[in-house]
């Protein structure tokens, strides 16, 4: 497997940072540029980094971050040497995240940068706040193909995980970074972030987000080409539910030793 690579010059000492937004991306390069701005607009003062993870993109996306980068100290960009996935992207881009809290996009430039501080208010501004939050898009700006296969798929996963969220496969996500890097690791994990935080015990929220028609590129995912694997991924979920376990807590195994 290869070792996701970071751009020269984006190693510097940093400053504390409390939420990195991780963006995975792959051949979006007429979108990069767009999107970028606009993170850097919704997220204004906060003390944030972005963290971009080129898939190894086959376009000029690479050159679009690195461009992007030389504007914005905030963003780190991570590259892949090959085509790894959505799901290592998310996890490459966690691995070099330093905030308590990440918050993930896609990046098509569908989901909405603005939203991103209305979540971060749900976990700042809450004693008891949930460990993650995913996004609902309530109106969805896709063809009827896309949209008859969500459904489908929200369907049977619910049904089947009982996870209780609505739109699992929205990018927009906001998630305690200590939770999701105790995440079992897999290839599609991102179809299933709500079922395995609440496998280990923590609490998710679905919250009512934006949706926007995709400007530039085209979906690299749809009905047929999700099927099969989703099937097995599904599968492979099931069985680490029923397996889980919680390690006891101190207080219960010094009542166990004595």
């Amino acid at each position: 497997m290869s070792t996701p690579q970071s751009v020269p010059g984006n190693d510097t000492p940093r400053e504390r940072v409390d939420v990195s937004v991780v963006v995975p991306f792959y051949d979006e390069a007429d979108n990069v540029i767009a999107l970028i701005d606009e993170i850097v607009a919704a997220m204004g003062t906060r003390a944030y980094e972005i963290v971009a993870v080129d898939d190894c993109s086959r376009d000029e996306t690479f050159a679009r971050l690195e461009q992007a980068a030389r504007r914005y100290p905030q963003l780190q960009v991570v590259r892949h040497a090959v085509n790894r996935g959505q799901s290592a992207a998310l996890c490459s881009g966690a691995d070099r995240a330093r905030g308590e809290w990440l918050a993930t996009l896609d990046g098509d430039g569908q989901n909405d940068p603005a939203d991103v501080p209305r979540l971060l208010a749900r976990v700042t501004d809450t004693p008891a706040c949930p460990d993650m939050l995913c996004g609902h898009r309530t109106t969805r700006r896709d063809d009827f193909l896309r949209r008859l296969s969500s459904r489908v798929a929200n369907g049977v996963r619910a049904r089947l995980l009982g996870d209780a969220t609505p739109d699992t496969g929205c990018g927009l996500k906001l998630i305690r970074r200590r939770i999701f890097m105790a995440l079992p690791r897999f290839d599609h994990m991102h179809r299933f972030l709500p079922a395995l935080v609440l496998r280990d015990g923590g609490v998710v929220e679905s919250v009512a987000v934006a949706h926007r028609p995709r400007l530039h590129g085209k979906s690299k995912y749809g009905m047929w080409n999700r099927l099969g694997v989703g099937i097995v991924d599904l599968a492979g979920v099931m069985w680490l539910k029923r397996r889980a376990f919680r390690a006891p807590s101190a207080r219960n195994r010094r009542d166990d030793d004595e």
